[in-house]
């Protein structure tokens, strides 16, 4: 039978190794928030270079409109990249992590997947009846996804404080 003088070093050791796990575990959120930041900002400074190559080589409505379709799309990707880095952050400062947060980058995910769709469907020439209802059935998807979304943000919003949108 143990004493309680060979269980308090083990349980150091595993008080210690805890320590180490968790000290990891915030190193590692750390380093994936400032990713998604340096990710977010080349993402950025790439899509307004190409959007400015584009309009001072090319001219015509069709390629500024195509070119600030793209921008407007990597824009977005870069909100979604923006808001996943402030999810990583609030949960390094509190150590709670919040559903709303990721709830918003599926509706802005959605809303990209919807502009981009159109810009690919303002392009094509020829469609067949084929592809046409594909396209509906992907926007009509996205909308419904969308409205989803946005009932759970309002039902997070709407219950009481206690908490329950968080895990802990």
């Amino acid at each position: 039978m143990a004493t309680d003088e060979s269980v308090t070093p083990r349980g150091e050791v595993l008080k210690r190794w805890c320590h180490y796990m968790e000290w990891l575990d915030r190193l590692g959120y750390a380093t994936a928030g400032f990713s998604l930041l340096i990710l977010g900002m080349l993402i950025f400074l790439h899509a307004w270079y190409l959007f400015l190559v584009v309009l001072f080589t090319k001219a015509g409505d069709v390629a500024l409109l195509s070119a600030g379709l793209k921008l407007l799309n990597d824009l977005l990707l870069v909100i979604i990249l923006l808001e996943l880095f402030r999810t990583v952050v609030r949960f390094l400062q509190t150590e709670v992590l919040t559903l709303e947060p990721y709830l918003a980058v599926g509706i802005i995910a959605c809303t990209r997947r919807i502009l981009t769709a159109s810009a690919e469907l303002s392009h094509q020439l020829h469609m067949t009846d084929m592809q046409f209802y594909q396209y509906l059935m992907d926007v009509g998807l996205n909308v419904l996804v969308i409205l989803v979304l946005i009932i759970a943000v309002f039902m997070i919003r709407k219950r009481p404080a206690a908490g329950n949108s968080a895990i802990a």
